[in-house]
């Protein structure tokens, strides 16, 4: 096996990740780096960073899946033109990509065998529109031969076999080209399963050729190829991108031909290293040796199945896999929680503390101390570890803390379910042998209550030697599914038109030489310029056309040029119309979307026709985006805010306060960010007050277009995790002028900017905000908050608001105590809903709060004086029918109906006069009501108390009655019906 080059060859990209020291040993970061230079240095390949594991602007994908899903917009063609991912042909890299739910996942194999992961680098090359089949696979042949010095002899190769329910005929050319190299025996055909790559239900797909190596040496088992050997192995796929998946199924051919190649950076390095599988190598070794550290387990062994009775060496597994994973997703902006990805990384996560706790025996906060050895092992390939590590570590030990809680609860019923089950079965006898079944049902509360993975209750199970019912539980899934796919189709538009463009529709326009818009005049207000209409389009169903009316419906313009915002960053769409020269012909412009720089203005034609070539005018509803731009403007300044709050006085702001998201529209404005709890009520006064004295300040507000390199070194500029920026890029800041932040970007003078990379309509100054309020703080996810805001208008009405607010508290603080507790519970009720400063909010809670606590106190004091009043009343009454010898006493004592004062009084009676029997009725004046309480003595008694006062009771017409011997009590409706109540106590009485 050839060492596959010097140290001058690896050095590459990458100062410092390889270490040569050791001329033979393929060390983790050689390899990687040895397949990076070999594609920049003997391919013209550009190294391009991989993307964040997390989409944030991809929703078909849970996960980046693949190397290829960062650039999905090249390979449908829609990839903004500005964007340096436009100007890429040749690309590689080593990308990050987690399996785990959706079409490729791979978590319930995990710790089972010694070859899957949840997360794994992706080694890839790829060619957009460049070279395809002949030089891809002769490629990978030297790559793997040459450079790796991978014997040959090991090496089998697969090709797409054809799929005629498809139309699909087998891939004869890659068949072709392998025969150079390999001998027919060892060049296998294999059907869409396993040879047609698709990166989801939807997106670029097309055949592939995998390329498999045989750990064992000197044998010829074609047999074995695709039958999760694990001595056999699928190393290299190489994917010919063809076509596009539509929705529904159908295939269409791509305008371009690509090459999207992945090889197993885990599964080389295992063979170059010559170890039998990916986790004896130095990828995970220093995993295990930290897990062993952490749990006192024995140490890790790499046994499988029987071999391993006790599952420790499968935990050590599944430990070491679920942190790369959820060490990677959360510091690229993922969150664990209850549906989505969010909800995959929590499976993950519950997993591998079960695992770590039952297994291991791992102490409870284990799991977020391997962290780091994850960010120390990566942090040279990957440097945004580095900057998350302490987020990610927070966020992991809050996850593990909540586990923790709800593992024992689950564990609890499992036990008391598995318990029960074992009773019945020996009871009943029967086959020793035959295991009983864990019902499915059980299994499934446990999943999605309890957060317990499946293959946790089937390791619990075998544990009690029981077997989970597995397919009941996939059908209980499966119908999970079936519910959220209608709940998702009831949600869809129907009878919509789908007006996107993709490959098709783009490469239609290019090859018509119809160039993209020209968009810049969206940056100027009150104007109406002249464009000639380049295409019409009635939706991927039909395509473009040279003719639209209103018959059409809904229909789509392109121009030459637009002053319309299309909708991106957040911001939403302009609207308006767009019209001829002489105003007769109409388009109403609902929506206008952007695709690969073709601006469609979307929206009905409501009056004539248009025709392509046709002159337009663009007419932009300017009042909305009025009240679009102030929201937009001061999304920057919120977010300036926060930092400014948040981060007072902390040295290392990494990944805190990050933007996660934002939302801007014509009534309001809505932005994310990375926080772990609420906002006390302190700082949001704080942030609301930033905001409103920037305004105040009347700051002028600046854009800039710069070249990116130098836009990103300007001090205290904030930009959003994971999007790419084109280049060169606008700069927009709020205050100080751009050229001079580029000129001396470390002054430390822009930190009190609010200076970012945005591409929306804004204002040329923060006094045409004209108001700020912040209206609501709250979490949306796991260390995720969620701010809402107004301006201008909005924010005015808020204003407003909060004054009636204030003027109905006012009147409500002079009121007697007696009418206190209903005004404030209206209020309180009132105040919930309204749309305010959520800082005013707080502070009339806070106000309605002391105005209940006075009437809490009024109370308490009024339930003292009846008290005393009713104990001295009794105490009389009590004395005098001793006294007199008399043993049957009814009388008023308004007291209200406190139950605690009535015991306390029928007590003092008793205590003084022991043979008497009482029954006492008490009037509540502000319910309505009246309470009838009686005792008589224990021994000797004439009278039931009980039955006493359910007498009374019914006399009055009825109510509520009970109580427990020697005591009776019942409330009756209605303080006129009390004489009936004495009369039907007398009667009863004999007296």
């Amino acid at each position: 096996m050839s060492n596959g080059g010097t140290a001058e060859d690896v050095n590459g990209l990458h100062e410092g990740v390889a270490d040569l020291s050791i001329e033979t040993a393929w060390s983790a970061r050689r390899v990687r780096q040895t397949f990076i230079d070999y594609f920049t240095n003997k391919r013209e390949h550009v190294f391009w960073p991989s993307s964040p594991v997390v989409p944030h602007d991809d929703p078909t994908l849970l996960f980046a899946n693949a190397g290829m899903n960062q650039y999905k917009p090249l390979f449908l063609g829609i990839v903004d033109p500005k964007l340096p991912l436009s100007k890429l042909t040749r690309a590689v890299n080593s990308q990050k990509c987690i399996r785990a739910g959706g079409k490729h996942n791979d978590l319930e194999d995990v710790g089972k065998d010694t070859y899957h992961h949840t997360f794994f680098e992706m080694l890839g090359n790829w060619s957009f529109g460049s070279y395809f089949k002949e030089e891809a696979i002769a490629w990978a042949w030297d790559c793997l031969v040459n450079e790796f010095g991978l014997d040959p002899s090991r090496l089998y190769a697969t090709y797409f076999g054809g799929n005629e329910k498809q139309g699909l005929t087998a891939d004869e050319e890659a068949r072709n080209i392998w025969l150079r190299y390999l001998p027919p025996n060892r060049v296998l055909p294999f059907d869409c399963k396993d040879n047609f790559w698709e990166m989801g239900e939807t997106g670029p797909c097309g055949p592939c050729t995998e390329i498999h190596y045989d750990r064992l040496p000197a044998r010829e088992v074609p047999e074995l190829v695709n039958m999760d050997s694990p001595d056999l192995i699928e190393i290299w796929n190489v994917v010919f991108i063809q076509y596009n998946r539509e929705e529904g199924g159908a295939l269409r051919e791509l305008p371009s031909k690509h090459v999207d190649t992945g090889m197993g950076f885990e599964r080389l390095t295992s063979i170059l290293q010559d170890k039998p599988s990916n986790y004896d190598t130095d990828i995970f070794m220093p995993l295990f040796d930290a897990i062993q550290e952490l749990t006192g387990a024995p140490p890790y062994a790499g046994k499988l199945g029987k071999a391993d009775p006790e599952s420790r060496d499968m935990a050590y597994r599944v430990v070491a896999d679920h942190i790369r994973t959820l060490t990677f997703a959360i510091a690229d902006g993922a969150v664990p929680s209850n549906d989505g990805r969010g909800y995959v990384l929590r499976r993950i996560l519950r997993r591998a503390v079960r695992y770590g706790a039952k297994v291991l025996g791992a102490a409870p906060g284990f799991f977020s101390k391997l962290v780091h050895v994850v960010v120390n092992q990566m942090k040279d390939i990957f440097p945004e570890l580095e900057e998350k590590e302490k987020r990610v570590m927070e966020v992991l030990a809050d996850e593990e803390r909540a586990f923790n809680r709800t593992l024992d609860q689950g564990e609890k019923h499992f036990k008391k379910v598995a318990d029960e089950l074992l009773l019945a079965a020996s009871q009943r006898g029967g086959d020793k042998g035959e295991k009983v079944a864990f019902p499915a049902k059980e299994a499934h509360y446990l999943y999605s209550t309890m957060g317990f993975p499946v293959d946790l209750t089937e390791l619990m199970a075998e544990e009690k030697g029981l077997i989970v019912d597995r397919a009941g539980f996939e059908t209980l899934l499966a119908e999970d599914k079936r519910l959220s796919a209608m709940a998702a189709a009831a949600k869809k538009e129907m009878g919509g038109k789908e007006m996107v463009l993709e490959a098709e529709q783009t490469a239609w326009l290019q090859s018509r030489g119809v160039e993209i818009t020209d968009s810049s005049l969206k940056y100027v207000w009150h104007h109406e310029p002249s464009a000639r209409v380049m295409a019409l389009y009635k939706g991927k169903a039909v395509g473009f056309v040279e003719e639209v009316t209103a018959e059409d419906g809904v229909v789509a313009v392109i121009l030459n040029t637009t002053s319309f915002y299309a909708e991106q960053g957040g911001q939403i769409h302009d609207t308006g119309v767009i019209t001829n020269l002489d105003g007769t012909d109409t388009l109403r412009v609902d929506s206008v979307q952007s695709y690969g720089g073709y601006v469609l203005h979307i929206g009905p034609l409501e009056s004539g026709a248009l025709r392509v070539g046709d002159t337009a005018t663009c007419m932009v509803d300017y009042e909305r985006r009025a009240r679009i731009a102030p929201n937009h403007t001061m999304t920057h300044v919120l977010n300036y805010a926060l930092r400014r709050v948040l981060l007072k006085g902390v040295s290392d702001g990494s990944g805190l306060c990050d933007q996660k998201g934002s939302a801007v529209d014509d009534e309001k404005l809505r932005f994310d960010f990375a926080w772990n709890k609420a906002l006390t009520k302190e700082e949001l006064a704080e942030v609301e007050t930033i905001v409103r004295e920037r305004i105040s300040r009347e700051l002028p507000v600046h854009s800039y277009i710069a070249p990116l390199e130098k836009a990103l070194h300007i001090n205290s500029l904030r930009q959003v995790f994971g999007e790419r920026y084109p280049d060169p890029v606008r700069v927009l800041s709020v205050g100080h002028e751009v050229p001079p932040m580029l000129e001396d970007p470390t002054n430390p003078a822009w930190q009190d900017t609010s200076v970012e990379f945005c591409g929306g309509t804004h204002l040329s100054n923060t006094r045409e905000a004209e108001r700020f309020a912040l209206i609501e703080e709250t979490g949306i996810a796991k260390g995720i908050r969620r701010i809402t805001a107004v301006t201008k208008d909005m924010a005015r009405a808020a204003e407003e608001l909060a004054e009636e607010f204030a003027g109905l508290l006012a009147l409500a603080e002079v009121k007697p105590e007696e009418e206190l507790e209903g005004e404030v519970k209206m209020l309180n009720t009132r105040l919930g809903p309204l749309t305010i400063s959520a800082v005013e909010k707080e502070r009339f809670r806070t106000a309605l709060d002391a105005l209940l606590a006075r009437v809490k106190k009024f109370k308490k004091e009024k339930v003292a004086r009846s008290r005393d009043l009713a104990l001295s009343r009794v105490t009389e009454i009590a004395t005098e029918a001793a006294v007199s010898g008399r043993s049957v006493v009814i009388e008023r004592v308004d007291f209200g109906t406190d139950g605690k004062i009535a015991k306390e009084t029928l007590d003092k009676a008793s205590q003084i006069h022991p043979s008497g029997c009482f029954l006492l009725i008490s009037a509540d004046e502000d319910s309505g009501k009246f309470g009838v309480y009686s005792t008589a003595p224990k021994l000797g008694s004439p009278l039931d108390p009980i039955a006493w006062v359910a007498a009374a009771i019914e006399g009055a017409g009825g109510g509520r009655s009970g109580g427990k011997s020697p005591r009776g009590q019942g409330v009756g409706e209605g303080l006129e019906k009390i004489g009936s109540a004495v009369t039907a106590a007398k009667a009863f009485a004999g007296v």
